[in-house]
């Protein structure tokens, strides 16, 4: 096991851990979650043997075979399954002995090693971890440098995951990886016999992989049982039993509420209202947990925008010879919550980078209305911001007229304090260059978000303001993530962008998961050629059982949520005239003009709304239940 005892462990002046008393049992996997700079990666440093604690005792088993994701990759002429195999260290060793001295007289028991550890699996192993990753048969045998940065990270990422280790550390692993390759890599920890260490800022990643979390807040490290959504409601437990916390986690509540409320009136895209409730529903019930948040902060309401904003016509995309997306038909609205999906490299970033205007059509028209305010964020535009200048600076650029003070307490909601305010940015954090990119983005006031991988860098306290920023945000939106929990909670509809098109998705965030899901059976199956006949039946008959289960519920489920989709309407209508009527009957005019036919017929209605309402809020609640029934498709 891990131990440590009474351990301090400090960088430079600064304490970052204060007596630390706790144990890592093996095979568990532990969460380690906490705000940018509070010491998450100096304790990997720590464990990895880069440095020393201050004081007290860190104990764990010198047999340990520890793996690491390695920060910087050669231009390496070594193909890439190669690269990825080294990461098996003693297979590599065996293999260079084998290679030495064929006929060494110890060869039987290289041999016999060989089999005890799977070495003639090895191949197939770092085939599997490639595919998995994204990588693409051809790019098997590509040389190393014959890859971008990205897609090296991911080379790093392989290769510590072919180490058969005792011990494994990962931070940040999903940054570099698109959706389908987070749900892979998940699924793979999630069967990872060894002791893990894994620190992430994405919650459903950590509560799909992680058995414990590790909070690092305030120089003490806390171990709580259980996946990330536990460990807020037991954190959020603590909170509440401070009555100081008590006045500001109400008004988040209310806050959250006010959205919700909002949503049930004016939804129109019935077929999210059911990811979108329970995301909501979440987001209520572990808000305690945040009522200590550094982030406090909003989209300004924009400037009206054109109808349509954004039209495409028959546009292709691509570069050079190269076409990534052909026949692109879309047509943004004032309001539109878009969502793209779709594999790594499919033409995501490449279709935003069009909305963006950085990149030109190489046919068809694209339109945009008189009006449209953009704000694009992408994570190369981190690079743009002037090292030499500071947030204040860099904001006061932006908005010269504007009184310092008001530029100083709204960088004061992004969490840009003190001296940090009038620091240089050259030396700021990935996660403090994309809250300041952010920041900037936010005070133009567009009505057109463009945000591309937007909770890179960001810790959880940060994409939890992020993701209520956007709740309540007026403008329209078009967003490329892999953070499933921001994805559900502000999208209303998405557009599949795969295999050269770009189509809408009839289908919410669990659909798509349920898409990735076919296609990789459907690419391992047209691999596999060599499978027996009556296998590959009772494939295809399990694939169109499952799609029969699926074809019957979308039966049950269209005619509820259309009709959820109805009475919402309705219930707006009614409330709004509710609402008026209740005005006129506090009015003391009313009464006093003696019309007492006029009066009798507003109570009336009055009471008839009252019964309407009752009875469709009643309804509205069955449609729930009966959905809850269904399940996901």
């Amino acid at each position: 096991m891990i131990q440590f005892r009474q351990l301090v462990l400090a960088r430079g002046a600064r304490r970052l851990i204060e007596s630390l008393t706790l144990q890592i049992h093996p095979g568990w996997r532990v969460g380690v979650v906490g705000a940018n700079g509070s010491g998450k990666s100096t304790l990997f440093a720590l464990l990895r043997g880069l440095l020393h604690q201050d004081q007290g005792d860190l104990e764990m088993p010198a047999h340990w075979t520890i793996a690491q994701v390695a920060q910087e990759t050669p231009a390496l002429a070594t193909a890439a399954i190669d690269y990825v195999l080294e990461g098996d260290t003693e297979l590599m060793q065996i293999e260079r002995q084998l290679a030495a001295d064929p006929h060494a007289q110890h060869i039987g028991e290289l041999h016999a090693r060989l089999a005890e550890i799977d070495g003639y699996g090895a191949r197939a192993r770092a085939s599997a971890l490639l595919a998995g990753l994204g990588f693409a048969d051809s790019d098997f045998t590509r040389p190393v440098s014959d890859f971008s940065g990205g897609w090296r990270m991911r080379l790093n990422l392989a290769q510590a995951l072919m180490c058969r280790s005792d011990l494994l550390l990962l931070d940040e692993p999903t940054n570099h990886l698109d959706l389908d390759a987070v749900i892979w890599l998940e699924r793979w920890l999630s069967a990872y016999r060894g002791t893990l260490l894994l620190i992430s800022h994405d919650r459903d990643f950590l509560n799909a992989c992680v058995t414990h979390i590790a909070h690092l807040d305030q120089q003490k490290l806390t171990l709580y049982t259980g996946n990330y959504d536990s460990f807020e409601d037991q954190h959020a437990a603590q909170l509440a039993q401070q009555q100081a916390m008590f006045a500001k986690q109400q008004r988040e509540v209310a806050h959250l509420q006010k959205y919700i409320d909002r949503f049930r009136a004016q939804a129109t895209k019935a077929r999210q209202a059911q990811s979108r409730i329970k995301a909501l529903s979440r987001m209520e019930r572990v808000t305690a947990a945040h009522v200590d948040t550094p982030f406090s902060f909003s989209f300004p309401e924009p400037d009206r925008a054109p109808d349509p904003m954004v039209t495409l016509k028959d546009v292709r995309l691509g570069y050079g010879d190269k076409v990534i997306i052909d026949n692109i038909k879309l047509e943004l609205r004032p309001g539109a919550r878009l969502g793209l999906l779709g594999p790594n490299g499919a033409g995501k970033s490449t279709l935003i980078k069009l909305l963006a205007g950085d990149l030109a059509a190489q046919q068809g028209s694209a339109l945009f209305g008189k009006g449209v305010q953009l704000g694009y964020f992408a994570q190369h535009q981190l690079e743009q911001l002037r090292s030499e200048e500071s947030p204040l600076q860099h904001l006061i650029r932006q908005e010269p007229m504007t009184r310092e003070q008001d530029l100083r307490d709204y960088l004061g909601g992004f969490d840009f304090r003190g001296a940090q305010v009038d620091a240089k940015v050259g030396p700021f954090s990935g996660g403090e260059k994309s809250r300041l990119a952010l920041a900037l983005l936010i005070r133009h006031k567009p009505n057109l978000l463009l945000l591309d991988e937007p909770t890179n860098h960001l810790d959880l306290e940060m994409r939890h303001a992020l993701t209520l920023a956007l709740s309540e945000y007026e403008g329209s939106m078009v967003l490329v993530s892999h953070d499933r929990a921001l994805l559900r909670t502000v999208c209303d509809d998405f557009l599949l962008v795969a295999d050269g098109v770009a189509k809408p998705f009839d289908g919410d965030l669990d659909d798509y998961l349920l898409w990735l899901d076919a296609r990789r059976a459907n690419t391992a199956t047209s691999n596999t050629n060599s499978e027996a006949a009556s296998d590959k039946a009772s494939r295809l008959q399990a694939r169109a059982d499952a799609a029969a289960e699926r074809q019957a519920k979308l039966q049950r489920r269209r005619p509820l949520l259309k009709e959820l989709e109805q009475l919402e309407r309705k219930l707006q209508g009614w409330q709004g005239e509710k609402k008026l009527l209740d005005e006129r009957l506090a009015d003391p005019a009313l009464y006093a003009s003696g019309d007492s036919a006029q009066l009798q017929g507003f109570l009336k209605r009055q009471g008839e709304l009252g019964q309407s309402i009752d009875a469709g809020e009643e309804r509205w609640l069955e449609i729930q239940t009966e959905l809850e029934e269904i399940g996901e498709l």
